[in-house]
């Protein structure tokens, strides 16, 4: 049994209900909402995501609106990814940094239309942010949080569930470029997308009254391919290295130090946000960088509240942001932001309860 305590703080999403109706025991917050953790099955819910189909709510991806003349030009200036290209109807993952070149969120923007932006993104206030830098630039831009609520059908048969209720078109979809349609007269956006490795599309809905029943109409839709609940917290993101912004980045973390150098842009123009910091960052080279570490023992041992501090001779060089028992390779596995005078193949001790375990530096992915 799962129980919530009601607060105006704290907001359920619009597939709350169906996420409870499902079973839903455990759930952690998520940008002021309940995020489903697990549905009381870890084991099946890892397995229906690496070989069926699996349906996430994931509403907590909150949507910042920049609507008005100068969207465009906002989505930019956050943005040290080139936008220039950006076509109505197309995604692109966009990492966010503040003046500092220090990694905030890590959004997929969508271009609605050229005055119409949305950015879906991870856990943190950007819409004060962006607030301030368009006032600071005096842009013509409205930013709002609008009623638009994902839910993620994951996994390899994803594709066959999505297409039977939308049609074959979504197949012909690219990653991240979504199409604004209506399921049963529900108004969505539906874009390849999803936060695993294995495949899938997120259901943007645009009018929160209709949570339960879009739910449900994905649900029935995919018995054939043993649809089930599930949530974006298995061990399959890691296996698959995907970062997780503000779990596996502190308040230093930088794009390259975790692997997203490739959508930093250098030669985007000099007023966007950080950008004179990722220039530098860039030309002395990063101090730290992300790494996989596996981890002796055959006991699953997740990671427990802060990071794990890792050793060497008994001298701190790192930390461990993240561990979790991987099913496919029998071992727990996390990630490493460690110094760059470490490399794939060293081996390091991590210091968890007090007791050092051994580990060995791996390249990410794992799988």
């Amino acid at each position: 049994m799962f129980s919530v305590f009601p607060t105006a703080r704290l907001r359920p999403s619009p597939f709350y209900a169906a996420a409870v109706a499902d079973g839903m025991t455990g759930a952690s917050i998520y940008n002021r909402m309940i995020m489903p953790s697990s549905y009381g099955d870890r084991d099946a819910e890892y397995w229906r995501i690496i070989e069926g189909v699996s349906q996430w709510d994931v509403g907590v991806e909150r949507q910042v609106q920049l609507k008005g003349p100068d969207a465009g030009k906002l989505a930019q200036i956050l943005s040290p990814r080139d936008l220039s290209k950006c076509k109505i109807g197309q995604g692109k993952y966009v990492p966010l940094c503040d003046h500092q070149g220090t990694l905030i969120n890590d959004p997929i923007l969508l271009k609605l239309a050229d005055d119409l932006y949305w950015m879906s993104i991870a856990d943190s206030d950007i819409w004060f942010w962006a607030r301030a830098i368009a006032a600071e630039r005096g842009l013509d831009v409205d930013i709002t949080e609008p009623d638009v609520s994902p839910m993620a059908i994951q996994g390899p048969k994803a594709e066959d569930v999505v297409a039977h209720v939308c049609g074959d078109w979504v197949r012909d979809l690219k990653y991240f470029w979504f199409k604004e349609v209506e399921i049963e007269g529900i108004p969505v956006a539906v874009q390849r997308s999803g936060w695993s490795k294995q495949g899938g599309y997120e259901i943007y809905l645009r009018d929160g009254t209709k949570g339960v029943q879009l739910w449900n109409i994905f649900k029935e839709a995919g018995q054939p391919w043993g649809i089930g609940p599930g949530a974006p917290t298995t061990a399959e993101r890691t296996e698959s290295g995907l970062v997780s912004v503000g779990g596996d980045t502190d308040d230093k973390t930088n794009p390259f130090e975790v692997r997203l150098g490739k959508y930093v842009d250098l030669d985007v123009a000099d007023d966007v946000v950080g950008i004179l910091a990722l220039r530098k960052i860039n030309k002395e080279g990063p101090q730290r960088h992300q790494l996989g570490l596996v981890l002796e023992g055959e006991t699953p041992a997740p990671l427990e509240f802060a990071w794990d501090r890792i050793e060497k001779n008994g001298a701190s060089i790192g930390n461990m942001t993240n561990c979790v028992w991987s099913p496919r390779m029998k071992c727990n596995i996390g990630y490493a932001l460690i110094s760059t005078s470490y490399k794939s193949g060293d081996s390091v001790e991590v210091v968890r309860s007090g007791k050092a375990v051994a580990a060995k530096l791996v390249e990410l992915p794992f799988l």
